[in-house]
């Protein structure tokens, strides 16, 4: 399981972990994370704003690994 999971975040030789993978997967927790919390403590989010953030940051952290490359 743990091996798959490092597969999502590495290189192409699995054992070198690419910073925009990396970044990618805690944009994606976080933002997990973050509607969690709301929702247990009732406080409103707006996903939708988070939604379009993170989406840029993505794409800015995906044409950062295609330009390494």
């Amino acid at each position: 399981m743990l091996g798959k999971l490092m597969q999502l975040v590495t290189g192409d030789d699995n054992t070198t972990i690419e910073p925009a993978y990396a970044w990618s997967a805690v944009v994606i927790v976080v933002g997990l994370g973050l509607e969690v919390f709301s929702v247990v403590s009732g406080k409103p989010f707006d996903f939708q704003a988070y939604g379009i953030g993170a989406a840029g940051l993505l794409g800015g952290l995906g044409l950062s690994a295609k330009i390494g490359k």
